[in-house]
């Protein structure tokens, strides 16, 4: 192992868990990255809690474990934490039980929701939280259901702020932050966030793991949320060269990532010389 490689091992050293993020770090759309399924396997092996944390709020903590499972990556549901989640528990600590709010999203952000004791209602005069997350089949009819809430006076919520999402290919396709930009040019009212990079996901996170900040490190592909988070939390901050962020892209990076590896194949070399 060379010199680079040493240093670069011991940087994972104190590390006791992973926050790991999954749309172009374990897949990109429907297909596996290379080896992400034989990275949580030694995770398992060496008895490293990890949780996966994803902003995408489409999907329900099942459908994650069934889609990931469907991949390879054996998966249970106390592994999978999104945005969809973080945003429902936040909610259900400052909301008054049963709020009325008016949502943008899918499955993952209405069962969550709900499963909090919220009333997802159509009418926007109804809702005291309008609460927007991703929606691959967002219409403009929806834009103007959210923003008639917020014009109404209800208190905005946004899972998350991703301007892109990658897919298979390669391809960026435009995220959640497109969305929430759209309402607020519209409305003139600015979400509280509540997705990477934010704190509030990162805290709910470390809680539900059971690590302190410092003994975790974050796995992402993207320096404005992964590791921009992640080292706001006070995590390590570890990024992978598998997604929506290039090689070029690290050196002017601010904050800089405290590890950057090129794929699973050598993040795994570093885990086992650590």
């Amino acid at each position: 192992m060379s010199v680079t490689d040493e240093s670069k091992a011991a940087a994972l050293r104190g590390t006791r868990g992973w926050l790991i993020d999954l749309d172009g770090v374990i897949n990109r759309g429907d297909a596996l990255v290379e080896q992400a399924d034989e990275f949580i396997a030694l995770l398992r092996q060496t008895e490293t809690p990890f949780l996966f944390l994803t902003n995408n709020s489409t999907r329900t903590p099942e459908q994650y474990v069934r889609r990931l499972c469907g991949m390879g990556v054996f998966t249970e549901l106390r592994e999978v934490y999104t945005s969809a989640l973080a945003t429902a528990e936040y909610l259900r600590r400052r909301a008054e039980p049963g709020a009325r709010i008016a949502m943008i999203g899918r499955d993952g952000l209405r069962l969550a929701l709900g499963e909090a004791g919220f009333q997802v209602v159509d009418d926007p005069d109804q809702a005291q939280y309008c609460v927007v997350g991703y929606d691959p089949q967002l219409t403009y009819a929806d834009l103007v259901r959210a923003h008639a809430a917020l014009r109404a006076g209800a208190t905005f919520i946004g899972t998350n702020f991703d301007p892109t999402l990658p897919v298979e290919g390669g391809r960026l396709v435009p995220g959640n932050g497109a969305t929430l930009a759209a309402l607020t040019t519209a409305s003139g009212v600015q979400p509280t966030l509540i997705g990477k990079p934010e704190r509030i996901i990162f805290d709910l996170a470390l809680a539900r793991l059971g690590i302190r900040a410092g003994a975790c490190a974050v796995l992402g592909d993207r320096l404005d949320t992964d590791i921009a988070g992640g080292k706001g939390a006070g995590t390590l901050g570890v990024l992978i060269l598998t997604g929506s962020t290039s090689a070029e892209q690290v050196a002017g990076a601010v904050p800089q990532p405290d590890l950057v590896v090129r794929d699973h194949a050598e993040l795994m070399a570093l885990w086992r010389a650590r």
